[in-house]
């Protein structure tokens, strides 16, 4: 438990859970988030005080709408990240709302089965990816994406959350 003084602490995370796939596939999805997105916030020395984000554990055909809609792109991704922090001043005693991820299961599921990894992992993963975005991390540019990356990799390595991003050996057959 923290004090309430740091945003990893004091941040709310509302989870829905619109897609019964999540469950059927992983015992306890919304620890797996919840776990994620505070090492996301301590890890990226977020601002301090309250503040709220949300988790939505979708399947591919929300996603895809979603990514339409907001993106122009008719197919589904693997997390979408909408932010809530562009829209101008909040109230002074309001939290901080910072945004939502979203997650598409059918794609993270092939993701992970690819990639030879675990689902619940991959979905940290993503989580992490997903607010580490609403606090203003970029990869359209490589530098900005090496720092992305590299805070991605400690904030997993604290859960103990194999490197994403380390080339996997080709399997010896």
């Amino acid at each position: 438990m923290t004090d309430g003084t740091d945003l990893a602490g004091a941040v709310e995370i509302d989870l829905a859970e619109p897609s019964p796939l999540w469950r059927r596939a992983l015992a306890e999805p919304a620890r797996v988030c919840e776990r994620a997105a505070r090492a996301a916030l301590a890890g990226a020395d977020a601002p301090r005080g309250p503040a709220e984000l949300a988790v939505v554990l979708a399947d591919d055909a929300l996603v895809r709408a979603l990514n339409r809609d907001w993106r122009g792109r008719d197919a589904p991704t693997n997390v979408l990240s909408f932010s809530a922090r562009d829209g101008g001043p909040a109230p002074p005693d309001a939290p901080l709302l910072l945004g939502d991820v979203v997650l598409a299961f059918e794609t993270v599921a092939a993701e992970a089965e690819a990639q030879k990894k675990p689902l619940a992992d991959h979905l940290a993963h993503l989580v992490v990816h997903g607010v580490l975005h609403l606090l203003g991390f970029d990869h359209e540019v490589a530098a900005e994406a090496r720092r992305m990356e590299a805070l991605e990799r400690r904030v997993l390595a604290g859960l103990g959350v194999a490197d994403p991003y380390r080339p996997r050996e080709a399997s010896r057959g």
